[in-house]
């Protein structure tokens, strides 16, 4: 407590940290002292927020109690710093100040769906922003796709060639205004106007402002497909519910059978067609609108064949701009869709489409017109998606818009660096000090543009960090893209060649990262995925380490089996299962549907490519297994996607996973998991008749047996009573939660995803840890 001084004032400096600018945090801080009858000053800086406040002990005190304890809604405060000053009596009201342009770092919010508030103002008539199509506040809109620079301001925003008229200037200097300093603040008079843009021989006419709405919506409403520039790109969007047009969006952008995510105008619409549960509402209604996977109703719903085939899963959001809203309209607005397929506006294997005038060329061909819009974005960022856990939990698969750029607190300190993560599901990481800032979802690394994104993703959030890399991370693949991409951004910073890490240890590092291990004790880590470069030159996925940052040593692993073709052979998982089998021992018959699946002239190159091991690459691969079973047992023989078949597995398992409790036993000695029992077991199930399903879900039940053995086994032999699980098979919900419960049965403590991907894109987090602790000791 400070001593008063003089007439019993006292006057304080504290900095706040955290997220703290563009939330409005300054007028909740004018608010408050005013409201206490003090005096001083509030600015924004590049460290966070400078406060200066005099006035009476009990006063002040108040404040800074307060400042933690009740910040506005998008606030996060990591930390408040308080310095006794020698009262001055020169001030006599609460000011705020304008920002303050030092150097420094502070952290910048996400992009937030529409407010309640700014809602109810867009259906007014009376109100001036009645359809105003960038309605914001201080509580909501765009931060991260504006921003282009620190500390956020409108000069570094992409607002900054939309000057204010007299009526938005009045509200932006009002501390009592909801839209004080809120950055994005515009009207119908001085804000982004929308157009839209027909492609040539449509038919369609151009049109502006509201009549680009209108047209827009009519054009969904006829089986029209239609690119809309949102936050972080641009979607492609059409009729959920109108086959013509959900076939003819899938043709155009040759999706084959994956799944495209929809937008349901409100939560009626959504539980028409998804069976959500209370958790899953209120995950889909937050203010970060993910993607939330959802069971589908079923036989009753809506939804056109093509949205969604083979999955009993739906990808859901709601409308999250005040353009989405109006895409879906108003009260007395003619009806329309009210569940729009909104995938993402790219080509398969390219980033989001951001540029207005790249979007009239790369997604020519796709849409049969652009609802755009002249305000810039600033950063890609595609939709999250996420899962939640039958207790409520939250696993975010995709992390980019609404947790972009929100911080990580790391459980030890490192050096400044820039982890590349993976070829697949990419996503930058940025690392100092106790914080990590995963960049925006890139997609898979393989095209001239992801990479070209790449690089504008790692500028802008180095900027935006202010991070100056000493290390850059990668992965030990020698083949990846993202390597090769690390070595040259090593080279122009001028740093050392990159530290490469092996694949999975750095999932099993992103995992004890999330969960704040400092890495003085290992941990088990079980890492199952499809891919990773292995010590010996094998492809490596179904991993059992004992890890730290520091290293990691390869205690057990599936027992490895040809992969004919490497890669390329993923697209075919008939010929997985027939390596399983024939590494198994398991003559190919031709009552199996994976053999059945295969022409005579394919099975006998097969066998050729096996006998004489010939483009075979040995791997122990989890993710592939997963593909062999779902073949075997004649789900899919032919994935059009990554993962399709493990999924189809996984959704044919889901629906006899109460019919009984058996599991197919693995071979579980001298640190093999040896899936042979498993695949005579499946053999001779489906030769006894026993229905697909239920075979499905004793495969499930029994890879999640042998995780717990195997776990035993080493915590027999090592010790550690933490078990970490990470990579992309955890993504299955089925087999993370089986596996989550048999461990916490048997006394393990279990590390589960949460915001970090387990796929991967969580991959640079773990990158990250192990490079700077690997330099650190250097």
């Amino acid at each position: 407590m400070t001593a008063p001084v003089g007439n019993g004032s006292v006057r304080r400096r504290v900095v706040v940290r955290g997220t703290v600018q563009g939330v409005g945090f300054r007028p909740f801080v004018h608010r408050l002292a005013t409201d206490l009858a003090l005096a001083g000053f509030v600015s924004n800086t590049a460290n966070g927020v400078l406060i200066e406040v005099e006035g009476l002990p009990d006063g002040v005190e108040r404040l800074c109690d307060r400042l933690a304890a009740e910040p506005p809604p998008l606030a996060a405060v990591t930390g408040v710093e308080v310095e006794d000053l020698p009262v001055t009596g020169a001030d006599d009201t609460f000011t705020i100040r304008s920002t303050d342009r030092s150097p420094g770092r502070t952290l910048l919010p996400p992009d937030t769906a529409t407010c309640e508030a700014c809602l109810r103002e867009l259906a007014d008539p009376e109100d001036r922003r009645h359809r105003h199509p960038f309605i914001t506040c201080t509580h909501c809109g765009p931060r991260f796709t504006i921003a282009t620079g620190l500390p956020y301001d409108r000069a570094v925003t992409t607002m900054d060639g939309f000057p204010m008229c007299t009526a938005c200037a009045r509200e932006y200097r009002d501390p009592g205004d909801r839209r004080f300093h809120a950055q994005p603040v515009a009207c119908p008079d001085c804000g982004p106007l929308l157009r839209l843009e027909p492609a040539p021989g449509s038919g369609v006419r151009a049109a502006r402002d509201g009549d680009a709405l209108t047209l827009a919506r009519a054009l969904l409403a006829g089986a029209r497909i239609v690119a809309v520039k949102g936050l972080g790109g641009y979607h492609l969007a059409c009729d959920a519910t109108d086959a013509r047009a959900v076939d003819t969006l899938r043709a155009r952008k040759e999706r084959g059978g994956k799944p495209f995510a929809v937008m349901c105008a409100d939560t009626d619409a959504v539980r028409r067609v998804a069976q959500p549960s209370a958790a899953e509402l209120a995950a889909v209604t937050g203010p970060r609108r993910p993607i939330v996977l959802m069971r589908r109703r079923g036989a009753d719903e809506p939804l056109a064949p093509g949205v969604c085939p083979g999955s009993p899963h739906l990808g859901v959001m709601l409308p999250y701009t005040p353009l989405h809203t109006l895409l879906f309209g108003l009260p007395g607005d003619p009806s329309g869709p009210r569940v729009l397929v909104m995938t993402s506006g790219n080509r398969s294997g390219e980033p989001i489409v951001t540029d207005d005038e790249e979007a009239l060329t790369r997604l020519a061909g796709l849409a049969d017109a652009w609802l755009a819009h002249d305000r810039p974005i600033a950063s890609p960022c595609d939709d999250s998606l996420l899962r939640v856990r039958s207790d409520g939990t939250e696993q975010v698969l995709r992390r980019s818009r609404g947790y972009v750029p929100r911080p990580l607190r790391l459980p030890v300190p490192v050096r400044p660096a820039l982890a590349v993560g993976g070829d697949l599901k990419n996503a930058l990481c940025v690392g100092e000090g106790d914080l990590a800032w995963f960049g925006p979802h890139i997609g898979d690394m393989g095209e001239l543009a992801t990479l070209e994104a790449a690089g504008r993703a790692d500028a802008h959030m180095r900027h935006l960090t202010g991070v100056a890399p000493e290390v850059v991370a990668a992965d030990r693949h020698p083949g990846y893209h993202s390597a090769r991409w690390a070595r040259l951004q090593a080279a122009h910073m001028g740093l050392r060649s990159p530290v490469f890490v092996q694949h999975h240890h750095a999932h099993i590092a992103s995992a004890m990262a999330e969960h704040g291990l400092d890495g003085t004790e290992p941990v088990i880590g079980v890492a199952f995925d499809g891919t990773g470069y292995g010590d010996d030159g094998t492809v490596w996925g179904g991993e059992f380490l004992l890890a730290g940052y520091g290293g990691y040593r390869r205690l057990a692993h599936l027992t490895p089996a040809p992969l004919p073709g490497g890669d390329a052979g993923v697209a075919n998982p008939c010929r997985l299962a027939l390596a399983r089998l024939w590494a198994a021992g398991v003559r190919w018959e031709p009552d199996l549907p994976c053999v059945a699946a295969c022409e005579a002239d394919e099975l006998a190159l097969l066998e050729r490519q096996l006998t004489r091991d010939v483009a075979c690459a040995a791997t122990s691969s989890m993710g592939r297994l997963f593909d062999a079973v779902s073949s075997l047992v004649g789900i899919c023989h032919r994935a059009e996607y990554e993962a399709q078949a493990a999924l189809e597995l996984e959704a044919a398992a889901t629906t006899a996973w109460d019919a009984d409790d058996e599991a197919y036993a693995f071979g579980v000695a001298g640190g093999l998991c040896d899936p042979a029992p498993v695949l005579r077991a499946l053999v001779a199930g489906l030769r006894a008749g026993t229905p697909v399903p239920v075979l499905a879900a004793r495969f499930h039940r029994g890879v999640a047996r042998a995780v717990a053995e195997q776990c035993r086994r080493v915590r027999e032999d090592a010790g550690p009573r933490t078990v970490a699980l990470s990579g992309g098979v955890f993504a299955n919900a089925l087999l993370e939660e089986e596996c989550a419960r048999l461990l916490a049965a048997d006394g393990f403590t279990v590390l589960r995803h949460g915001e970090v991907p387990p796929n991967d894109g969580g991959l640079a987090l773990g990158q990250l840890m192990v490079a700077a602790h690997r330099r650190t000791k250097e």
